[in-house]
Formats: structure tokens, sequence, C-alpha cells
């Protein structure tokens, strides 16, 4: 997005992980800021879109990524309330109330660019709290898409498939999920790990852009082809 001379607010719980990502998206020439917020509290996400607003003029794209992971990898049957909470807060909560707050913002061209899981669309064994929260994510998406087409806002869900610093995390926690990483990737028509710039960063920029402005309410599965007859 910064590349593309976007200005950028990076929302998030860490402020001094905040801070070094709007240091180095400035490099690039535009403004961006960090904003503190836990997305899973109404009231922290109304202050955040407030501090947004006062200082970047307004909302244009919204990008909902946040998702809790901690302890996600376990069997439903030992899946805790607590386990279930979490996720859906982070991940749905979070991303109605940003869609919410920031529709005020979005009228007239407003983009939202929700994050699934092709988790979520199998099911995947031991990712039930993240699996639900993922298709709920989704359900939203559509939703939004049908009421506020005609705002002119554009609402649809990337299904990513990328390494980022905490799947690398994961796997070396977890060396299972790193060998079913490793065989999945041998099979995919695209056979290589996914860069999250590069490859799913690109698919974002696009769905901020004017280029889909006549697409609305769809998952674009950025996996290599990994999930081609995934019914969606």
């Amino acid at each position: 997005m910064a590349r593309e001379g976007a200005d950028i607010a990076v929302v998030g719980r860490t402020l001094y992980k905040l801070e070094a990502v709007a240091v180095e998206l400035q490099h690039f020439g535009v403004r961006a800021i960090a904003v503190q917020c836990d997305v899973s509290r109404r009231r922290d996400v109304e202050d955040a879109v407030g501090a947004i607003g006062a200082e970047l003029g307004g909302v244009d794209i919204l990008v909902n990524n946040a998702q809790d992971l901690r302890e996600i990898y376990k069997p439903l049957a030992d899946i805790s309330d607590e386990d279930m909470d979490r996720s859906w807060r982070s991940g749905v909560m979070g991303s109605l109330y940003f869609m919410q707050v920031c529709l005020p913002h979005l009228h007239g061209g407003g983009k939202v660019i929700n994050v699934g899981s092709a988790g979520g669309i199998v099911g995947a064994a031991r990712y039930p709290a993240y699996s639900v929260a993922k298709e709920g994510i989704r359900a939203l998406t559509r939703v939004a898409a049908r009421e506020w087409g005609q705002l002119g806002i554009n609402v649809n869900t990337i299904c990513p498939a990328a390494d980022t610093p905490t799947s690398e995390r994961m796997q070396h926690e977890h060396p299972e999920m790193a060998a079913m990483a490793e065989s999945m990737v041998s099979m995919l028509p695209i056979p290589r790990r996914g860069r999250a710039e590069e490859d799913i960063g690109r698919v974002a920029v696009f769905l901020a852009s004017s280029d889909s402005d006549y697409i609305t309410g769809h998952t674009l599965m950025v996996d290599g082809g990994g999930f081609i007859d995934a019914g969606r």
C-alpha cells in the first residue's frame, strides 16, 4: 500500500511494534502513524478511528487482519470457552467493530479487505477456534457486500498462504505443523511458500484500487492453488 502512495495507520496492541512499522513505511514518502488499539474492545476501535480521522483525514481503505493466535492449535474436544471467546472477539468482533465505526468514512468509494483462511473453509483439524472465527469473518464480508454495495463500498476477503514471523514461530514450537506445511507446499500447483508482501500484498492493493470496483462479496484464495476445488 505504501509503495502505491497510500497514507497508512498501523493499528494493534503493541505500540513499539507499530511505531517501528510506521517508521519503515515513512521511508516510502507517505504519512504513516501508529495507533494503539485492542480490536476486541469497541471503545478502543472508536478512539482509534477518531485518531486516524484527525491525523490522516479519514479512512478510504480498511484492512481487517487482526487475529489472536494464542493456544489455537489443539483438538476440538480440548478447546475452552476462553479459547473460543478470544479467537472470536479478536477476529470476528474486531472486524465488525472496525467496519461499523469506519462506515461513515467509506461511503462513496471505500474498500474493505477482510482476511479469512482456507482453514475455515475446509475445517482445519486442531484449529477449531481459529477456523470458526475465520468463517465468521467471511460471513461478515458477504453480508456487508450485499448491504453496502449501493453505498459504493466494496467488501472482499483474502484467504492467504504465506510465511510470516508468527507462522514460523508456531512451526518451530510444533514440529508436526512444520512437516505438514512442507508437505502441503510440495503439492501446490505453484510449489513454493507464499511471500507476504509480494504475493499477498499485491492482491490487497488490487482490491483497494479502482481496478476492483466491480468485485464485491468475493473470497480470493491467494495460496498457490492449494484449494482450487474448495467450495466458496
